[in-house]
């Protein structure tokens, strides 16, 4: 007796592969949802981190713009106050040059001659006095120009009144070389 299936088994067999490729289908496209979704939320991620790092660089940057400035203001503060300290130096070096041109003043003077005014400008000494003749306004300027701490006088004005001599004359400051080396 031969067996007759009655049953549509093809049609069966076609709707389970059909069944099946539409499953897989399905799946491969939850699957390729789910990669895609994972690789946006991967450079989500990333990009969050990387504006986080910049961020942070921004930050920092701005601390270090602030401490350069900090530090050429403190530059700038401390050439000021060297140019203060330098100044202050040469005032104090100063100060026993002033004494001893006045002293050197004073040793240069011959008899017979009286200084009215003193007056000194940077390096230069403007002097006017009063002599009996002018024999010893030149012996003033030779006693000058012979001075270590004087350099050459220049006579710029002689006078004669009521039987004196006014003159002006002004003479260049030096240091001598034992005193510059010091």
């Amino acid at each position: 007796m031969a067996l007759i299936n009655l049953r549509p088994w093809r049609e069966e067999q076609k709707a389970a592969r059909q069944k099946q490729f539409v499953t897989n289908v399905a799946g491969a496209a939850i699957f390729a949802a789910v990669v895609v979704l994972g690789i946006g939320y991967y450079f989500d991620v990333q990009t969050e981190r990387q504006q986080k790092r910049n961020q942070y660089l921004k930050v920092e940057t701005a601390k270090l713009d602030r401490l350069r400035k900090d530090i050429n203001d403190l530059k700038e503060k401390r050439g000021r106050l060297l140019d203060r300290l330098q100044a202050i130096h040469e005032l104090q070096g100063n100060r026993p040059v002033i004494v001893r041109n006045f002293d050197e003043l004073v040793r240069v003077l011959p008899d017979g001659i009286h200084y009215t005014s003193l007056t000194r400008r940077e390096s230069v000494v403007s002097v006017t006095g009063l002599a009996k003749d002018n024999l010893e306004v030149s012996t003033l300027m030779r006693n000058l120009d012979q001075s270590h701490w004087f350099g050459e006088p220049n006579l710029s004005q002689v006078d004669s009144k009521q039987g004196l001599k006014n003159f002006r004359l002004t003479v260049k400051l030096e240091k001598p070389q034992a005193e510059a080396e010091e």
